[in-house]
């Protein structure tokens, strides 16, 4: 196997501290990082260089975990140690804090909007998911707390299409929501991974998601809708979520993170071991019980853990990665068949 993953360039993003997350706008044109330095840095592309636009240094006291961008790409929502979320308005090319989300009782670990924009999830160490409703004044109000996770709850992710939240837990599973009769309820769990499950991303379909976790492995679920033509049984009205694949034996840490692209359908994770890998379905494959190969592996992708990958949305093989060691590294994929 040939590596087909090449470095672009490597960026000092978070000197001294760690880089925990990133976040590409939906244009692709802008970068979001985030880190212990409690700021937020907003990257982009001049000429073939890429450079820090801005600094958003005034919105937190504490470690910066988890970015995320609006649909509209006009907005910013950060999470962070310090129990808030902040939203940021993208005014030309400086970003202002315009609104700061309270309540959480202790670190907010994640925040994801929904596909539409009207929505807006964050989750903590308070083993609480919460889910704020956001009108046409940009007024944010709390419309739901979840309870469901007995743990930490580590990351949130909206399906890419519908208004169906996910989110993944220290206390080893995956829960699933949606809105019933004007209240959110947990319609799934998801069990199977043995440790914490840090991490979550669904295919482009949304038919599939993919969690990672402390246990080394990466389950590939599929989403069953009642009388499907498998035969796969569910209960009542709500579709039943299937385990389908399992990839392990290819980390030999904790995995971190994973993105699953859009684009071509390439899977890269985030791992412990300072590498990040990149995997493919196998084409001839059965969609019920499909197989992955690793098709890439960058041993040293980092000087320590990686954290956090993120394909380029509009890019194709255009993927960003940070660390412990305070960088993000811009790399190209090339699937070399």
């Amino acid at each position: 196997m040939k590596d087909s993953l090449t470095l672009l360039s490597r960026l000092s993003a978070h000197p001294d501290s760690r880089c925990w997350f990133l976040a590409w706008n939906p244009t692709g044109t802008l970068l979001a990082s985030c880190g212990g330095d409690r700021t937020i840095r907003i990257w982009g592309k001049e000429g073939d260089t890429w450079v820090c636009k801005s600094v958003l240094g005034e919105g937190h006291q504490r470690t910066v975990r988890k970015v995320a961008w609006s649909p509209c790409g006009n907005y910013l929502a950060s999470a962070s140690f310090d129990a808030t979320t902040c939203i940021w308005k993208k005014k030309q090319t400086q970003f202002e804090c315009v609104t700061t989300l309270e309540g959480h009782e202790n670190e907010v670990k994640s925040v994801s909007w929904a596909p539409s924009g009207n929505l807006l999830a964050t989750c903590s160490r308070d083993k609480s998911v919460w889910v704020w409703e956001v009108d046409e004044e940009d007024e944010y109000e709390c419309v739901s707390v979840l309870n469901s996770h007995t743990q930490d709850v580590k990351h949130v992710v909206w399906h890419p299409n519908q208004e169906l939240l996910a989110s993944a837990s220290y206390d080893d599973t995956v829960k699933l929501y949606r809105e019933e009769e004007d209240d959110w309820v947990c319609c799934a769990t998801l069990e199977g991974h043995e440790s914490t499950v840090w991490s979550l991303a669904f295919d482009k379909s949304g038919d599939r998601l993919a969690t990672c976790s402390d246990d080394k492995t990466v389950r590939i679920w599929r989403q069953y809708k009642p009388g499907n033509e498998q035969g796969v049984v569910c209960s009542g009205s709500d579709p039943n979520w299937k385990c389908i694949c399992i990839l392990s034996g290819f980390h030999t840490r904790t995995v971190y993170d994973v993105s699953w692209s859009h684009l071509t359908g390439s899977l890269a994770t985030a791992c412990g071991d300072d590498a990040i890998r990149v995997f493919e379905e196998d084409t001839c494959s059965d969609p019920q019980q499909p197989s992955f190969s690793m098709t890439a592996h960058m041993a040293r992708a980092h000087s320590q853990d990686v954290n956090c990958v993120a394909w380029h949305p509009k890019e194709e093989g255009l993927l960003a990665s940070c660390s412990d060691d305070g960088e993000i590294a811009l790399w190209q994929y090339q699937r070399l068949e």
